[in-house]
This record gives structure tokens, C-alpha cells and sequence, in this order.
């Protein structure tokens, strides 16, 4: 093996690649990602010392002047490393050859659903010595968990659209964002009697947090339900047992809207 090579290698040219293939088209909050990587060999041999991956997300948070000051009204975009691995594979990759190893990852709870501007993905990257770390990146369509996607129906049922979907900077809370759903009515019970409402959800393995803010003053929320999350002033919060039967689920939060608007 020529000393040229070796020193290719190590800035990136010619050394191993990445390239992880998800096995399923959407994946869930609570359940698994089931996925292959493959690694396939560079111009020389090279020793890998494990395999690196993490579940990333995007969320707006507010932006700041270079001494520190928050910017009224304006936002940034923000990187949030929802979960990471790093899998025990020790191995060496000869020239052009292939290896592919079966993984399965633990989609955390929180995983923002991928409505409008909300981005999850997959970064891997081989853990190299003394060379340049090659990665790859995959986005990840995430569904809601059966809990929260029959909210979502119930309250579609019952004439209320998503109108904006975002993943908002919060403070004081589990994570550093929330993520925001805005449903306005367009037909049903609430037509009329509000102008839009917005929910925020933190799940666990026990139990379904549910926070709810409604519009009735046809001037809009804005995003005031992120900034209340962990402050003790919203007035409409509710639990859900994990064990709820998803039929149950909307119906309950339906109920606790009429009785609280």
C-alpha cells in the first residue's frame, strides 16, 4: 500500500464510505427504526472503530446579538440531537469491499411529527482514526403515535383543519422546543365559537400530556402556547393514561374543550 494512498485516505479521498438505507417508510415515536448500514471500502485498508448514529430534529429559537440579546421576533434555525448511538463494531474495511450490518433504533418519545417545517434525520458516521469521518444523512418521516393521531382525527372529525405546524423554543421545559400543532374550524361545533386553537403534547412511557390554548378574540395566538409551557399560567391542561384505548382519546379531548370553551 503506497504511502500516497494512506495520506488520501486520510483526508477523505479514496478512504471508506457510509450509507445507511432506512427499512420503512414512516416510523413512530415509542416504537422502532429498522435500517441497514452499509460500509463500503475506500482505496486502502482501513480500521473502523465503531459506528456513530444520531436521530437529529429542527426547531426556530430566538436569535441573538453578538452581546447576547434576544431579538424580538425573529428566529433562527436550531439543531436538537434527539437520541445517539454508537454501535460496538470494530472492524476493518478492505479496498472496494462491502459489508452491510442490520440495526434497530429506539425512536424516542417527543420525535417531532414531520408536518410542515418539522425535519428529523439520521446522521451516521464511521468512526475512523486518524482520517477524515465519512457520514451520511437520511431524513426520517415520523408518524404520531396511536395515542395523539386519534386526537388529530377526533378533532378533524369535528370540523378543525392543521393550519401551521412548528417546533417553537421553550424554556423551562424537558426538551428545548415544543412542537406546536394550530388547528383552525371550518365547519362543526366550534365554528364560530373560536378562532383557532393550538396544542402541544409531551408523551412518556405512562402517560399523554395534552396543553390547549383557544382563540376566541379572532386576533390570534401566535405561538403564545410555547411561551406558557412550564410557566404555570396555562388553564387547559390534561393527562391521558398510555393504556387509553386510541378510540377513547379524542372523544376525551373533545369533551374537555366543550366543557372548558
Amino acid at each position: 500500500m503506497s504511502f500516497f494512498k494512506k495520506t488520501l485516505a486520510t483526508f477523505g479521498i479514496g478512504s471508506a464510505k457510509v450509507d445507511t438505507v432506512l427499512k420503512q417508510d414512516a416510523a413512530f415515536p415509542g416504537q422502532k427504526l429498522m435500517l441497514d448500514v452499509y460500509v463500503y471500502g475506500g482505496a486502502t485498508e482501513q480500521a473502523i472503530d465503531n459506528i456513530d448514529l444520531k436521530l437529529c430534529c429542527r426547531y426556530r429559537k430566538p436569535m441573538k446579538t453578538k452581546e447576547g440579546q434576544e431579538v424580538s421576533h425573529s428566529t433562527v434555525p436550531a439543531t436538537h440531537v434527539l437520541a445517539s448511538w454508537s454501535l460496538p463494531y470494530s472492524f476493518s474495511i478492505e479496498p472496494h469491499q462491502e459489508r452491510v450490518f442490520p440495526v434497530e433504533l429506539d425512536i424516542p418519545w417527543n420525535t417531532p411529527v414531520t408536518l410542515g417545517d418539522a425535519k428529523v434525520w439520521l446522521e451516521t458516521g464511521l468512526d475512523i482514526a486518524m482520517a477524515s469521518d465519512p457520514t451520511d444523512k437520511d431524513e426520517v418521516t415520523i408518524r404520531p403515535d396511536p395515542l395523539e393521531d386519534s386526537i388529530f382525527t377526533a378533532l378533524e372529525n369535528a370540523g378543525l383543519r392543521i393550519r401551521q405546524v412548528e417546533c417553537e423554543f421553550v424554556k423551562g421545559f424537558e426538551l428545548p422546543f415544543v412542537q406546536e400543532f394550530e388547528f383552525v374550524p371550518v365547519h362543526g361545533e366550534f365554528h364560530g365559537r373560536w378562532r383557532e386553537l393550538e396544542i402541544v403534547t409531551y408523551r412518556d412511557e405512562n402517560e399523554l400530556k395534552i396543553w390547549l390554548d383557544v382563540d376566541r378574540q379572532k386576533q390570534g395566538l401566535g405561538g403564545m402556547l410555547s411561551s406558557f409551557i412550564g410557566s404555570n399560567k396555562l388553564k387547559r391542561e390534561m393527562t391521558l393514561s398510555a393504556d387509553t384505548p386510541p378510540e377513547e382519546a379524542g372523544a376525551k379531548v373533545l369533551a374537555f374543550l366543550d366543557q372548558t370553551t
